[in-house]
């Protein structure tokens, strides 16, 4: 397999050969690395590359050369290389001009010369940009193929499942695909009966549950052991953010995670107020990270889904879609919450065939130059609006509100205003989704009134529920089913035949001493991934707290 390329910038040699030593010795086995005296030489290398195929993990360009500055190198660059990570070498006096350039050429990070030595000033900083690369990059497919319809709820579920775990895999669509015909006929598989999923190996899976996927390829489902010290249910950022804690101060932690790292969260296509990341992170890159950070901290996750809770004396067990349980004695509630569902006539029977809720990123590439519908007028309907921009032709934000400024950061209202492919209708919705096999067009009430408009893509994002059905009675929730902890309890007329405790709930203790929520899931908490990490981390704390009184 051909190795990615590595490409150095600089029109002073001596200083280029210096670069080109420092690559090639901490990354020389895995990847090539390439030089250039100029801007416009490594525009004319990477077109070449480009024809050729050949994939490009990372530019590194010195900002002082004559003829074609390094943040113009690396902007024109970005539109042959968009995936390439981009790192701007600068002198102490050109640190405004590389912030500047986070900003215009999209820079990823920039360095500042000398960088003596190596080993702490550069590698750390290359090695996590060449990491996040790699997450994203598909060799030459030698592994999973999905053939489905792009119109199946089965076939969409499967794909985001298999690309939230981040398992690679290669879809073809089995309506437009000679290949996906072939495969079917070669492998003596009924056309009729999809999703498929076809290993390297010959064998095959149709239409495979996501217990028995997920067992396939490579993820646990079955506990390692009947006890831990805590479980935590969800794996968004509270949760993540409880692993780690857990996991590193000693605590036997197991994360049970029914779809993948970074829940609701790891659907946002990119983030760019979260602190430490000012060029942004995706939601699944942030998701990743956390999980690799937990796994590596000892932390054990297990791709199952909590259908059941029951406390006995000092355990809490968690009972799992397969019938099996956990017990713990101390358990965290961190399953986030669920897109609310369009109550329109269509949506039930489209979802899936062209209504997806959430930002459904595995469907960008199937919407190129199509026009795209939003519902939705918070942060995560706008990142998604931008995310989408890039493939659809056009978005349309439909929002019900007359603006957007009550409900989104204004990062994002002016990145929407700048992106010329993204048109938002406030004072809108939508009356009806219309289609056979898949959505065809909307009935949409707006200020010129109701019309009927085609359409083959609706995302939505109208507000969250929590899926806290499967909870006891036990575990006090608000009307809306929002689990109360802490001060909250002491609001509901059932808290007082229900503790027992000498003393008062923890801040985030639920009414099940022992048991504690995080995140999004818990009444009156900040929607805000980084509020969510904040309260994973604390409720690590009160666990400790409580497990001292043992």
């Amino acid at each position: 397999m051909t190795r990615p390329i590595l490409l150095a910038v600089d029109d002073d040699i001596s200083v280029l050969e210096a670069v080109v030593q420092d690559l090639r010795r901490q990354y020389g086995s895995t990847y090539r690395v390439l030089r250039a005296g100029s801007g416009q030489a490594a525009l004319d290398t990477l077109k070449q590359l480009k024809v050729r195929e050949e994939a490009v993990a990372l530019l590194l360009s010195d900002q002082r050369m004559p003829g074609m500055t390094g943040v113009e190198f690396l902007q024109a660059a970005q539109a042959i290389y968009p995936d390439a990570k981009r790192v701007l070498l600068t002198a102490y006096a050109d640190t405004e001009a590389a912030i500047r350039a986070i900003n215009t050429a999209r820079i990823h990070y920039y360095l500042t010369k000398p960088w003596d030595p190596p080993e702490e000033k550069l590698y750390p900083v290359l090695d996590d940009l060449l990491q996040d690369w790699n997450a994203g990059y598909q060799p030459k497919f030698e592994g999973l193929r999905v053939i489905g319809h792009r119109w199946s709820l089965k076939d969409h579920q499967l794909r985001s499942f298999l690309s939230r775990n981040h398992v690679p895999y290669r879809w073809l669509d089995a309506a437009a695909s000679d290949d996906a015909q072939q495969l079917l006929q070669e492998r003596s598989l009924d056309p009729e009966k999809l999703p498929v999923v076809l290993f390297s190996d010959g064998s095959a899976l149709v239409d495979p549950e996501q217990e028995v996927l997920a067992a396939r390829v490579g993820l646990r489902t079955h506990a390692a052991q009947d006890f831990y010290d805590i479980v935590v249910v969800g794996a968004g950022p509270a949760g993540l953010a409880a692993a780690v804690y857990g996991a590193s101060e000693g605590l036997k932690t197991l994360v049970i995670e029914p779809e993948a790292p970074g829940g609701q969260a790891g659907s946002s296509s990119r983030i760019e107020n979260y602190l430490g990341f000012p060029s942004g992170i995706s939601g699944a890159d942030l998701g990743r990270r956390a999980h690799m950070q937990g796994v590596r901290f000892g932390a054990e996750f297990l791709t199952q889904r909590a259908v059941g809770m029951r406390v006995e004396g000092q355990y809490r067990f968690v009972v799992l879609a397969d019938g099996r349980e956990v017990s713990s004695h101390v358990l965290l509630l961190s399953t986030g919450v669920e897109y609310k569902r369009l109550q329109i006539p269509g949506a039930d029977q489209l979802t899936g065939k062209g209504i997806y809720y959430g930002a459904a990123l595995v469907e960008a590439a199937a919407c190129k130059d199509e026009d795209v519908y939003i519902i939705g007028g918070a942060n995560s309907a706008g990142q998604a609006a931008l995310h989408f921009a890039k493939f659809a032709c056009k978005v349309t934000m439909l929002v019900r509100a007359s603006s957007l400024e009550s409900s989104m950061s204004k990062y994002l209202i002016d990145e929407i205003a700048h992106t010329s492919n993204i048109v938002v209708e406030p004072n809108t919705q939508v009356l009806a989704a219309e289609g056979e096999s898949h959505l065809e067009g909307l009935r949409i009430l707006g200020p010129q009134g109701d019309e009927c408009r085609s359409a083959g893509s609706l995302f939505v994002f109208i507000g969250a529920v929590p899926g806290t059905g499967w909870l006891p009675d036990a575990i006090l929730r608000d009307e809306y089913g929002f689990v109360l902890a802490g001060p909250e309890l002491k609001a509901s007329g059932k808290f007082a035949g229900i503790w027992k405790q000498d003393r008062d709930p923890y801040l985030l203790e639920t009414s099940v001493p022992g048991v504690f929520v995080a995140g999004d899931v818990r009444h009156g908490s900040i929607k805000r991934a980084a509020s969510a990490v904040g309260e994973g981390s604390i409720a690590v704390q009160f666990a400790h707290q409580y497990l001292a009184s043992f």
